[in-house]
């Protein structure tokens, strides 16, 4: 323990006792009528407003991983990292056109997963099931991922005995993390999270801000900067300040890809239907392009990185401690243990809204859909608090058995698949041409073709998924395989609708009707009223 750093973690420990706090007392916060709801627990009521939905959402989709893993890939690749930027300036456009019907439609008719939508569009419990199977697949490496980020800080605070403790005093405080995370996510649901991402966004862009303004002052300013990053890669030749000729592809068709798939994951669909009204959802889209400004700072730590000399000439080096190596040294300790809680809870509040969608999957789509269709709202709660606490142990274990780049990989094999979802949800909610056994064969061909050209994919570190692009076929460009697996499956959908049309082959009931995707809040009372009895 002779190498912690004891400022720093104090002011860590003193921000995260804080949170804990705030997630047990987030329970009486707008106190639910019946807590033994699945609404309440786990869309926290559908009550939220504009301001605690934006940061819910930013809480949601920028987490630890951004924060460590988008300047890592910078720092490692130059430009190429920079993809995160343009995706996330790409995708909220997009998702301004269909969130707010996918909202509508799910108030109406109190769906709470988006595999509640396609069961109730298409009338299909085989493509309800595949779509919340490929949601809760898609997102345990994703909360897996968010206890690395709170590993990585950890390491370099110095706790956890060091390298030659045996292995459960080493891991001692991700278990502390785990059980604190574990613990407020049951008692409070989507509240926790919701309350908490005050803080964490806060912190994260009270730090970034002073990061980008202290470290380059720092270093001699951004002039100094760029050309210390253009004499390492010229060096190296490990990467370069703009994206290579070979690699725009990859970039472009990774940027695109990735936008279509961000609001497709479980937890991004919680956030949204937990708004109390369309407009929030309307007015939060438009909002939302703030954090892509923070996103490109963010990633602009990169470049400081290498600057700042932080891996010290060891060719083993991690480049996913690149940013908190980089805060160790350029900031006095005390600010230090702040970024590096800004870095944790960043990685609390993702993982409890990730595994109340994994949960609220499971219990709706699997558990009440197949196993006990006559289970009680009440029932739907308790087994929902129970899924939640074993996806977070399924994590846990994945961390602590694997290693870090497996998680890595395995998150981009998520991303890959999540996709494959966006042709039945974003389909369904503009028009009912597609069939759903085209949808579910478009979802099995995309899902096969994906995973088959990234398992041949090897690195240095791994002989497969040791990367996320492949050629085009067709083109002849190495491009993002998520993004072809995608038009694959559009093209079986479109072709096998066509086929099944024609043979007339009968399609399930759509339980929705126009007026449904363009309700507001209180429109369902009025739908679901009885009706005036007649006078006589």
């Amino acid at each position: 323990m002779s190498n912690v750093n004891v400022p720093a973690l104090v002011v860590f420990v003193l921000f995260f006792a804080l949170v804990t706090v705030m997630g047990f007392l987030a329970s009486r916060w707008r106190r639910a009528d019946n807590a033994l709801h699945l609404d309440e627990w786990g869309l926290g009521g559908r009550s939220f407003g504009t301001w605690v939905t934006w940061f819910l959402l930013g809480g949601d989709l920028y987490t630890a991983y951004t924060f460590i893993a988008v300047p890592a890939a910078v720092y490692a690749t130059g430009g190429a990292g920079f993809f995160a930027v343009p995706y996330t300036i790409i995708a909220y456009p997009l998702v301004f056109l269909f969130l707010p019907r996918l909202w509508s439609v799910s108030r109406v008719h109190g769906y709470v997963t988006p595999a509640d939508f396609v069961r109730g569009r298409y009338g299909s419990r085989p493509l309800s099931l595949v779509v919340a199977l490929t949601g809760i697949l898609a997102t345990m490496p994703y909360i897996a991922l968010q206890l690395v980020g709170i590993q990585a800080v950890l390491d370099v605070l110095g706790v956890g005995g060091g390298e030659n403790a045996n292995w459960f005093v080493k891991d001692l405080p991700l278990f502390i993390a785990f059980g604190v995370l574990a613990a407020y996510t049951y008692s409070s649901g989507l509240r926790a999270p919701a309350l908490i991402a005050f803080v964490k966004d806060t912190l994260i862009y009270v730090v970034i801000i002073v990061a980008v303004i202290y470290i380059p002052i720092r270093l001699g300013g951004f002039g100094h900067i760029f050309d210390a990053v253009s004499h390492q890669y010229a060096t190296t030749k490990a990467g370069s300040l703009t994206v290579p000729e070979n690699k725009q592809w990859t970039y472009a068709t990774l940027a695109l890809g990735s936008s279509l798939a961000l609001f497709m994951y479980p937890h991004s669909v919680t956030g949204v239907l937990a708004s109390k009204s369309r407009n929030t959802v309307r007015r939060n889209m438009a909002l939302m392009p703030a954090y892509s400004l923070m996103l490109g700072l963010l990633a602009l730590l990169g470049f400081m990185a290498i600057a700042a000399g932080v891996s010290k000439g060891d060719k083993n080096f991690n480049n996913q401690l690149s940013v908190p190596r980089l805060f160790a040294d350029m900031f006095p300790d005390w600010f230090t243990g702040v970024a590096f809680a800004a870095i944790g809870i960043g990685a609390l509040v993702p993982a409890a809204i990730m595994s109340i969608a994994a949960a609220n999957l499971f219990t709706r789509n699997i558990y009440k859909e197949w196993l006990k269709p006559a289970a009680t709202a009440a029932d739907e709660t308790r087994v929902a608090k129970l899924v939640s606490l074993l996806v977070k142990v399924g994590a846990l274990a994945f961390v602590l058995g694997m290693d870090k780049q497996a998680a890595i990989n395995l998150q981009l094999l998520g991303g890959l698949w999540i996709v494959q979802t966006f042709v039945a949800i974003v389909g369904g909610l503009f028009t009912r041409w597609f069939h759903h056994w085209a949808l579910f064969a478009g979802w099995a061909a995309g899902m096969a073709y994906g995973t088959w050209e990234a398992y041949g994919i090897s690195s240095k570190s791994t002989k497969h998924f040791g990367g996320n692009a492949a050629e085009i076929p067709g083109i002849g460009e190495m491009g993002y395989i998520g993004l072809t697996a995608f038009v694959l499956n559009l093209l079986v959908a479109v072709a096998l609708t066509l086929v099944l049309r024609a043979v007339k082959a009968p399609q399930g009931p759509d339980e929705t009707k126009p007026s449904d995707y363009t309700a507001e809040a209180g429109d369902e009372e009025l739908e679901n009223a009885p009706e005036p009895v007649a006078a006589h």
